[in-house]
């Protein structure tokens, strides 16, 4: 197996970086393998695949969450331009609840986002035509779903977003904050 696995500040959150062999007619990459869930723990089966093409700078998706019991993990990459990828903790027993991790994923870093369940997660498009790939652990549920706006004063996230208003989903103009977020005591099923 050829992808490296790395994990960051958060426990249970890692980088995920699959080699890439690449020669005259183009690359090889292994991009997912499910000897990398055994490696970190994971339990669980890969339920549905996302794919969001954006066509702008500077568009902003999150930060969307999935209640119990459709709590999803996920497994994030951008196939296409460039994110800023969050997550912020939800989980009311970690010692990182209400912080926040910011890393860029790229189609150029070849790199992986892996999400356990309990944390709230969104990006940043940082080119035109980002496309953003992932594998969710529970099917998308509306009635589940909340939101948890991208400003909140309390995550406090600095978004690379040079001055500039991002753009946002009506539903996530509608987004509430950390303070008054609905959250379970426990993300287990």
């Amino acid at each position: 197996m050829s992808i490296e696995v790395r994990e960051l500040s958060f426990p249970g959150v890692y980088e995920i970086t699959p080699q890439r062999f690449s020669d005259e007619r183009g690359f090889f990459s292994e991009t997912y393998n499910a000897q990398v869930k055994t490696q970190i723990g994971a339990d669980f089966v890969w339920v549905q695949d996302n794919h969001s093409h954006t066509v702008r700078t500077g568009v902003l998706r999150g930060l969307h969450y999935q209640l119990p019991p459709r709590a999803q993990d996920k497994l994030v990459r951008v196939s296409h331009g460039r994110a800023f990828d969050v997550i912020a903790d939800l989980r009311k027993q970690s010692p990182t609840f209400g912080r926040w991790l910011g890393i860029e994923l790229s189609a150029q870093k070849w790199n992986q986002l892996f999400v356990p369940k309990g944390f709230a997660h969104g990006y940043l498009t940082l080119e035109p035509n980002t496309e953003v790939l992932y594998k969710v652990s529970d099917n998308y549920s509306p009635e589940h779903e909340r939101t948890i706006c991208f400003d909140d004063e309390t995550l406090a996230i600095d978004w690379p977003l040079e001055g500039r208003q991002p753009v946002l989903s009506p539903k996530d103009q509608q987004a509430s904050s950390l303070g008054d977020a609905d959250l379970p005591d426990t993300w287990e099923k």
